[in-house]
Formats: structure tokens, sequence, C-alpha cells
């Protein structure tokens, strides 16, 4: 029974894990087709990256998502950061008010954020464009680094900080080289899913664009309207920076500690190789 057990939830995991990759590996693969068809391969080519590459359109998308979610990112980092050190600080009953009302924007549809955004740009009287697009998404990105970095912020030690300054540092130091770096795993989570959330956004940011700003999402929602294989090769693009940057995030601060091991160790075996040297000494 174990092992009908066993095979039965191996069998469910490969089938989960088939629904979600075939159809990326799908794309990638007919990237490089030769013809039009997004059904039948028929052969390997590049066209479509030199047509990615040659439209001035998709490329100014490209540049636009860009742009705004590595400012966006590092504003709502920023911000949500210090918002979340801002409420371990506070009382019990203003800290679960806040969290549940940082809640509203992650729980509520995007259609309606969306809206809501442009009724506000319009009342505003704001034209709508590149930096209406920069606003809603450091609005909508912040509350995602509250909600990763307040977790560990909350696991702190509340004298930390206070202990910092009664052995000389100043308010800005025991925030930087205290507070910071034990909760960077929160921040880092939190400025990844920022990105994320702000390069794959189309909802909102299709209801407070203008004329002549669009970013890739936007793009590719035009694109489906017609048959057009350069959405296969921007998206494979996008995948394969985002495997690269999740094996940067995985892989990197492994390398690191596994340095900072290395180094101890050999302080450890100096340490040691002095003592008995004194001794026989």
């Amino acid at each position: 029974m174990k092992k009908r057990g066993k095979i039965g939830s191996i069998i469910y995991i490969a089938i989960c894990f088939a629904f979600f990759y075939i159809p990326i590996i799908v794309t990638m693969v007919f990237s490089f087709n030769s013809s039009k068809s997004l059904t039948r391969f028929t052969g390997f080519s590049l066209r479509w990256y030199q047509a990615l590459v040659e439209d001035r359109d998709i490329m100014s998308a490209v540049g636009v998502s860009l742009s705004i979610a590595v400012i966006a990112t590092a504003v709502a980092t920023v911000l949500g950061t210090i918002t979340a050190i801002g409420l371990s600080r506070n009382r019990k009953v203003v800290k679960e008010w806040l969290i549940n009302v940082n809640n509203i924007p992650i729980m509520n549809p995007e259609i309606v954020t969306a809206i809501g955004l442009m009724i506000l740009f319009s009342s505003m009287k704001i034209q709508r464009g590149y930096v209406t697009m920069l606003l809603a998404h450091i609005c909508f990105c912040t509350p995602y680094v509250i909600t990763s970095v307040y977790p560990k912020v909350r696991s702190l030690d509340p004298n930390l900080a206070n202990a910092a300054m009664d052995l000389g540092a100043t308010p800005f130091q025991a925030l930087t080289k205290v507070i910071v770096p034990m909760i960077k795993p929160g921040i880092y989570a939190g400025m990844l899913l920022s990105f994320t959330m702000s390069l794959d956004d189309f909802v909102i940011s299709y209801f407070v664009t203008g004329n002549g700003v669009a970013n890739i999402s936007i793009v590719v929602y035009n694109m489906t309207k017609r048959t057009n294989p350069t959405i296969n090769a921007l998206s494979a693009i996008v995948i394969v920076i985002i495997i690269v940057t999740l094996l940067i995030v995985n892989l990197v601060p492994e390398a690191v500690k596994k340095r900072q091991e290395k180094r101890v160790e050999k302080n450890k075996r100096m340490m040691q190789e002095n003592m008995d040297s004194r001794k026989l000494d």
C-alpha cells in the first residue's frame, strides 16, 4: 500500500510539473521555428529573434518594462523595509490594523486597483504615461515588500537596536549595520517578488498608461490579435532572464557562505598552529 501511495504521489507530481513546464518548453522550442506556424515545427531558424531586435516597438517596450521594474523595485524595497521596521515599533492594536490595511491591495482584484488608480490620476489631472505607470507599480509593489520583510523584523530581538546605540552607534548605524543585515533574506525576497510583479503586470499598466508608452505585457497583448511568432522569441528571452536571476539569487549566497566558512576554518587552523608553536617554544 505504501509503495502504491508513493508511486501515485510521484505520478501526480510529474503530471503537475508537465502541466506547468511543457507549455514553457514548447514556447522556447517554437521560438526557433523557421515558419509562422505555432503548431508545426518546420526547421531551426533565428529569424524571430532578428525580427524581435529590429522591431522598435518591442525594444521600446522592453526598455520601459525594465526601467519601471528596476525603479519601482528600488523605491518599493526602501519604502516597504522602512515601513516594516516602523510597524514593529508600534502598539499591537495599531500594528494589526496596519497589517490588515496592507493586505487589502494584495487581496484586491487588479482590475479594481487599476480603475481606482486611473480615476485618481484623472481627477488629479495627471497626464497618463510613463510617470503614472511608475507610480502605480510602486503603489502595488510596496505591500509585497512589507509582507516579506515584516516577519523577519518581528523575529528580531527588539533590544538589538538599543544595545547597538548604547555601544556608541547612531540610530542610522544601528539600522544599517545591525537590523538590515539580519533581515536581508526578507528584503531580497520582497525585492525579487516586486521585480517579478512589476515586469509581469498587465491590467494595472494598461489602465494607467497613455499613448506611446507600453510595457512588454501590453505589447504582447496587442500581438496576440494576429499570428506573430515574435511573441515566442520574446517569451523565451524573458524565461531565460528569470532562470538566470533565480540561479544567481540561489547560488551566489551559497558560494559566499562557503567562502566565509573556508576563511573561518583557515583562521582557526592558523590560530591553532600559532598556539602549538608557542607551546613548543
